[in-house]
């Protein structure tokens, strides 16, 4: 499927095409139907095109845009199934397998993609048939057709080699030695063509005779569980829509419950009558069972987009799927309310992900080692908040100060202090963040050193001091260098340490 760029208003008999640069040349690769009647044709070198027609109008051929774009159609093409292939540049795979009949069967259903795309001011060919293979031939030189099973071979056998898709050296190869459709290739042996152009062209050929079959590669994985809903006329105000999601939200519930299964991602799917899709996904810490906490999940999540749901002209579907679900283990409660505590927690950290972001809501797990700013690493709390609930902190000992700031800065940040300072005590003064502090109390050193065994480069130790100010603050500084070796460069000229404020107490 193609689409010519620009704002729509083109006229139909202008010649357009689209070029690229190929070997270092700039080709046609692709024109439209007024262009294709001047004789102009893909792989066109440009100056060729404007000597036949020089009032032809030349785009820039731009590949991300197209496949972004065509990811966009893919999107849109799960309305019909979840198994959408790409096929590049611009083709795409549907898996229809079980899905014709929600459309009124095969014929129906490509009559229906092919004027919906048409309407949205895409060029579409599509085809039906038993391998993928087969369905690409046909669009390359048929108009959309349904290949039924076991005629695949008639189906393809009149058109051209290059329907095939080949590279362009078999194809003239093909073309040079007489065989100029498909049923000429399919007449000659397959030992003899794959000695000639290999065994990944007779496999190209088997396929396309229905003789053979590859698995297309979905976008996306299957989902677990899927809900939707279909609309003769569009919604779009936001009470039915939510309305909608509950009902969905139900009957999803109802079917993870058959067999016992909750949902940890849920995945909603809003599909726009002009082609666009918005899909809204929100993660758990548990498997959800109720569809009240669904939908305040989701109450939540599109309460915080910074990109508002817009409707547009409306959705004429909506679909809710369970894209990872897990086993629900009942447990047996007491009395005890930490259990109840503990659901709480979860339901609340849910809804500030859904809010939030998954990745803002997290919690700190203790490691195992003495460097400061390495002694607690933040996890999503979603996933990690059962093994925070049961990992042991240190314990402070009572009555004693805090042997860590409580605010630790995720880099220590230097300080100015006065050069006479004695290079093995902490400074009567510094300054930080443009303010003086003046120390009255120190409590220190304790020195650290770093972890050299696991980097392998030899860094300073560290000498830790609490310090106070005159005005009761309380800072966590400290010094790199600790031995006089460390204090002396290569000429013998003294190096003053650097002192940093690693966090602050209160």
């Amino acid at each position: 499927m193609k689409r010519l760029p620009g704002d729509g208003a083109l006229d139909d008999t202008q010649p357009c095409v689209v070029v690229g640069k190929l070997n270092n040349a700039l080709q046609i690769t692709a024109l439209n139907e007024a262009a294709a009647k001047f004789g102009l044709d893909e792989g066109l070198p440009l100056a060729n095109a404007r000597a036949v027609c020089p009032d032809v109008q030349v785009f820039d051929a731009d590949e991300a845009a197209d496949a972004k774009l065509l990811n966009a159609i893919a999107d849109w093409c799960d309305r019909f199934t979840p198994l959408v292939a790409l096929d590049p540049p611009d083709g795409l795979f549907l898996d229809i397998s079980g899905c014709a009949h929600l459309f009124g069967g095969e014929a129906n259903m490509l009559r229906m993609v092919c004027e919906a795309l048409d309407r949205q001011g895409f060029m579409v060919n599509a085809a039906i048939a038993s391998t993928p293979v087969c369905a690409r031939t046909m669009t390359r030189a048929a108009r959309s057709c349904i290949v039924h099973d076991g005629e695949e071979a008639r189906a393809v056998g009149a058109l051209p080699v290059f329907a095939l898709g080949a590279d362009d050296a078999i194809t003239r190869g093909l073309r040079r030695a007489g065989l100029k459709t498909i049923g000429d290739v399919a007449a000659r042996a397959p030992h003899e063509l794959a000695a000639r152009f290999g065994a990944g062209f007779v496999s190209l050929l088997q396929q396309a005779l229905g003789q053979g079959d590859a698995p297309i590669s979905p976008r996306k994985p299957l989902p677990d569980f899927m809900v939707e809903k279909r609309f003769p006329e569009p919604v779009a105000t936001d009470t039915v829509i939510a309305s909608i999601l509950s009902g969905l939200a139900q009957m999803l519930v109802a079917a993870m419950d058959k067999q016992g299964k909750g949902a940890r991602r849920l995945d909603a799917s809003f599909f726009r009558t002009d082609g666009a899709v918005r899909t809204i996904t929100v993660d758990t810490g548990q498997p959800v069972t109720r569809a009240e906490m669904i939908n305040r999940l989701f109450r939540e999540r599109l309460d915080a987009l910074a990109d508002p749901l817009d409707p547009g002209f409306g959705f004429d579907l909506i679909r809710l799927s369970a894209s990872h679900v897990e086993i629900v283990v009942q447990e047996q409660r007491d009395f005890d309310s930490r259990a109840q505590d503990n659901d709480e927690v979860a339901a609340l950290v849910d809804r500030l992900a859904a809010r939030l972001g998954r990745a803002r809501v997290v919690v700190h797990l203790p490691q195992d080692t003495h460097i400061p700013e390495r002694a607690a690493l933040p996890v999503p709390a979603q996933q990690h908040l059962a093994a925070a609930s049961v990992t042991a902190w240190p314990e402070r000992v009572d009555k004693e100060p805090p042997l860590r700031p409580l605010r630790m800065f995720e880099r220590p940040e230097i300080i100015d202090v006065p050069l006479a300072t004695i290079p093995d005590r902490p400074p009567r003064r510094f300054t930080w963040r443009r303010a003086t502090h003046d120390v009255v109390r120190v409590e220190g050193p304790e020195r650290i050193a770093m972890e050299w065994w696991k980097n392998g480069t030899s860094t300073f130790t560290r000498d830790y001091f609490r310090v106070e100010d005159t005005e009761g603050l309380r800072f966590w500084i400290y010094r790199d260098g600790l031995y006089e070796s460390e204090l002396f460069d290569d000429k013998g000229e003294r190096i003053d340490p650097k002192w940093f404020v690693h966090g602050v107490f209160a």
